[in-house]
């Protein structure tokens, strides 16, 4: 079993709650428990009632927080001509084309989000292997021709997910700093993105466990039908 530090201990012991609660109870816990001294970031961790392995039943997305990320991510975008000019316009961190791709190839790995306009794909491709799933993709929204709005929604709090082997994703909705109608208002939209992602092979219970944490502090479970009462407020 991991050993935990004092700072975590502590936090622990200001929980209250051993069973799944509400999302404003939550969230109020998730703060109250924060004692770094740096403004640590929420991340919601949801199981799903899904199987990876099948292919109808991959859960990938993303999703507009209202209220952002609390972070402004490294953008990476593969484009060409006035693409590429949209691309730095919006704020794009770096924008290239076969230098990129070389770039990547090479070991470069400073970046958080890569993004590339269709035409780009050809080349972007060979990367497959290597980026797994950081690649590019349409379903997650970073294959676009659209590439300006594209960077400026991922600056601005658009959020990816994805599913991985055991069923889980994992994002960050926000920091301790935010107030708890903000981290209840991004964790709705989340929910709402997962349920409109739902495979329709999907059976039986879909949000199967959800939990809330910051960086350095111990989880909270929340409640799953109190999660779904969120969407649609």
């Amino acid at each position: 079993m991991a050993e935990h530090g004092k700072r975590y201990d502590q936090a622990l012991k200001k929980m209250t709650f051993t069973e799944a609660t509400t999302p404003v109870a939550a969230f109020n816990a998730v703060k109250e428990a924060a004692s770094a001294k740096f403004d640590e970031t929420v991340e919601a961790a949801i199981r799903l009632g899904v199987d990876p392995r099948q292919s109808d039943q991959m859960v990938r997305g993303s999703v507009n927080l209202p209220h952002g990320t609390g972070k402004s991510p490294k953008i990476a975008v593969f484009a060409k001509g006035e693409a590429a000019t949209a691309a730095e316009e919006a704020g794009a961190d770096v924008v290239g084309a076969e230098d990129l791709v070389q770039r990547i190839d090479e070991g470069w790995k400073d970046f958080d989000i890569l993004v590339a306009t269709r035409d780009m794909m050809s080349i972007v491709g060979r990367l497959g292997r290597k980026l797994g799933p950081r690649m590019p993709n349409p379903k997650a929204g970073t294959v676009t021709d659209n590439i300006g709005q594209t960077v400026r929604d991922l600056k601005g709090g658009k959020a990816n997910f994805r599913v991985d082997k055991q069923g889980n994703i994992h994002v960050p909705i926000g920091k301790v700093s935010y107030t708890n109608e903000q981290l209840v208002e991004n964790f709705g939209a989340l929910v709402q993105a997962l349920l409109r992602a739902k495979p329709s092979s999907s059976k039986g219970a879909y949000l199967k466990k959800i939990s809330v944490s910051s960086t350095m502090g111990p989880s909270v479970r929340i409640d799953s039908a109190a999660a779904t009462s969120l969407v649609g407020k």
